[in-house]
């Protein structure tokens, strides 16, 4: 049992390591772009019914539908079309709350006279110990609590994204990623979420909080990265030690 125990652990150990080891003495390596979800939307664009021909008055009409004319709506609006999401986060939050509670409480409890039985049982008890007096009793407690939050988010992006699927009701479902190494550090930035094509502006751009179900993540990966973050065996102390 303990040398599976082992075995696991050090396997669990080398794969949180190849994550380290590919960028050991070398900048991180970027992902293929060729095996995204974008890139397969784009390859594999939705199967449309083919354009019933025109009849020849008007071949020669500039207000044409089709995909290359040149007064087409440009924006997204089926699978593998490509949109910009502008990222423009300005919050701030500040909460800021206490909360004082005391509480006592007082018990008395005597038997001086009970047909007999208190003088009885005097004789009984040890010391001065007398049924005239038989329980009392006091509690208090306090509790003080105080608490503030300040918390500032500013972030200003914009990345390409792909619509990777079309939804029944029409709503678009997009992806888009972006890595930028600088010397050993990697960039990455991703989004997604469900955008309705009526809120595409006419320069093929969404805002952030036009999106349903965002989900952006900015951070990255590299020799600095590594330094920040704690050690995974502190981790995974913090988690189990109780103090």
């Amino acid at each position: 049992m303990i040398r599976a125990s082992l075995s696991v652990l050090a396997i669990l150990l080398w794969l949180s390591a190849c994550a380290r080891v590919d960028h050991l003495g070398r900048p991180p390596s970027m992902s293929v772009s060729e095996s995204t979800p974008e890139f397969i939307a784009m390859t594999e664009p939705e199967l449309f019914l083919p354009e019933s021909p025109q009849r020849p008055e008007f071949g020669a009409s500039l207000w044409a539908g089709s995909h290359n004319s040149l007064v087409r709506d440009r924006r997204a609006g089926t699978r593998g079309d490509i949109l910009t999401v502008v990222i423009e986060i300005d919050d701030r939050a500040e909460i800021s709350n206490s909360s004082n509670r005391s509480r006592a409480a007082s018990d008395d409890v005597a038997l001086p006279q009970f047909a007999g039985l208190p003088q009885r049982l005097d004789r009984r008890l040890a010391g001065d110990a007398s049924m005239a007096s038989l329980v009392d009793a006091s509690a208090g407690s306090s509790y003080r609590g105080d608490g503030r939050i300040t918390r500032r988010d500013k972030l200003t992006l914009r990345v390409a994204a792909t619509v990777i699927d079309r939804l029944p009701n029409g709503t678009l479902h997009i992806q888009g990623s972006q890595e930028v190494r600088v010397n050993f550090e990697m960039r990455e930035l991703t989004v997604s979420g469900f955008v309705r094509p009526e809120d595409i502006g006419r320069s093929n751009e969404v805002a952030y909080d036009r999106i349903a179900g965002a989900r952006i993540s900015y951070g990255g990966r590299g020799q600095i990265m590594d330094v920040q973050q704690p050690r995974y065996g502190q981790q995974l102390a913090d988690i189990v030690l109780p103090y």
